[in-house]
């Protein structure tokens, strides 16, 4: 379910603004100009329009709803949380409002608000499988894993699923009995290595274990007991059931004080090889890898991941040298700098995980916004200091330092206002403190 009440396609801003130079009290013309620029990440410009939107055309509940949009962007969230229950009051039957509602006070950390709100949606739109998602990932955000992670099966049934089903009969989680069982990736590299660590669970169910793995994780999950890998989207071979490697914290029965250890990373010796290549002689140093981004073409990248120029306060730490673990295309601010003397750059000697991991392993503390890394590094138990949103992916919980799906994690989090700066401050006066103690 989108969560603008948007512009048509055809529109564009050129014609929005001859719309309002004949007509500057178009209350609805404001808010279509507010989306598209919302849209365009002008999200000032935007909430600023939608400001005027509702000043012309107070009575316009998709009015309210696209302001409550622009300002949770902005983290403004009692404004956004205030503007959309607005809208609710307006259009009572309205499940777009009702839905915007909720997932701002998700963002703005209000759970039990939002599950109210979905629960008000649901009932008018009870096969809306959106909101059902929804609700499961806002009762794992409350660390709800009892109704969470059942709930979190409504995944498969909403549109933007992509990721192919096998055919047959799904895993119930009972013994298998001698059974062919193939567990199957769908998301991404982090969730792979996340839910890894349950593999051994089912073998010990007392059956065949077929395993879809991505390429580039095939080295490092070398050591995970399954009878068989598959290439992740060829064909599948012969089983008896399936499962998603997702569906098993469901299915295993976890509960936040009985997650099991995470899963035992292997590094072939060339990895490592090329690890002490890259790195050179220790020479008493603080070594300290640093990701600043995740895949950016991940739907919330912009909210979880923040900019190079953020991790440089560091470098004037004593007796500590960064290196760059970045991939992608967030690399190219490191050309930035004017010089590769102050961070080398590794990520492009990676050819996949292995290489990484072999470096990771190699470090004495790694420093990041989170991504598919923070689970290698806390998989292989290296101190990581994982810099996270305000809401953050539901392992890490909402609050305190540590998570128990990584014990060598240690977490940072913004506050309500979703500002950087408090964190990164905090982090160095920490890595300061660590330095110096070495």
């Amino acid at each position: 379910m989108s969560t603008d009440n948007a512009a048509q396609p055809m529109i564009d801003i050129p014609l929005i603004e001859r719309m309002l130079a004949a007509n500057p009290r178009d209350g609805g013309a404001w808010s279509t100009l507010g989306v598209l620029l919302r849209r365009a990440g002008k999200l000032n410009a935007a909430a600023a329009c939608h400001a005027r939107g509702v000043a012309f055309d107070p009575a316009h509940a998709g009015i309210w709803s696209n302001l409550g949009n622009a300002l949770s962007d902005l983290a403004r969230h009692d404004e956004a949380i205030a503007a959309h229950r607005q809208s609710c009051e307006l259009a009572s039957e309205n499940v777009q409002s009702w839905y915007n509602l909720a997932i701002a006070s998700r963002k703005g950390g209000l759970f039990a608000d939002a599950i109210a709100a979905l629960d008000r949606s649901i009932a008018l739109a009870p096969r809306d499988t959106s909101l059902l998602w929804e609700r499961a990932v806002t009762l794992l955000n409350a660390g709800d894993y009892e109704q969470g992670l059942p709930a979190y099966e409504a995944r498969r049934h909403i549109p933007s699923y992509r990721n192919r089903v096998p055919p047959g009969p799904a895993w119930d989680g009972t013994p298998l009995d001698g059974r062919t069982i193939l567990l199957t990736v769908e998301q991404g590299f982090g969730d792979a290595l996340l839910a890894a660590r349950y593999v051994p669970l089912v073998k010990a169910r007392g059956g065949r274990v077929l395993f879809e793995c991505h390429p580039e994780l095939r080295k490092v999950l070398d050591k995970i007991p399954v009878d068989e890998f598959m290439t992740a989207g060829t064909p599948y071979p012969a089983y008896d059931v399936h499962c998603s490697l997702m569906s098993l914290p469901w299915l295993i029965g976890t509960t936040p004080s009985t997650v099991p250890p995470p899963v035992s990373i292997s590094i072939a010796p060339e990895s490592r090889e090329k690890a002490a290549r890259l790195l050179g002689p220790r020479d008493g140093v603080f070594r300290v890898g640093i990701v600043w981004s995740g895949r950016v073409t991940f739907a919330d990248n912009a909210r979880r991941a923040t900019v190079l120029d953020r991790f440089l306060r560091f470098l004037e730490v004593p007796n500590t040298q960064l290196y760059s673990l970045q991939k992608g295309p967030p690399e190219s601010q490191l050309a930035e700098l004017g010089t590769s003397a102050l961070i080398p750059a590794l990520g492009p000697h990676f050819n996949d995980f292995a290489d990484t991991a072999a470096v990771i392993e190699q470090l004495d503390l790694v420093i990041m916004t989170d991504s598919s890394v923070a689970h290698l590094a806390g998989s292989l138990g290296t101190p990581i200091w994982n810099l996270v949103q305000y809401v953050p992916y539901w392992v890490y919980g909402f609050e305190g330092e540590r998570t128990p799906w990584y014990p060598s994690m240690r977490l940072f989090r913004q506050g309500r206002d979703e500002n950087w700066e408090p964190v990164f401050d905090a982090v160095r006066h920490a890595l300061a403190e660590v330095a110096a103690r070495r």
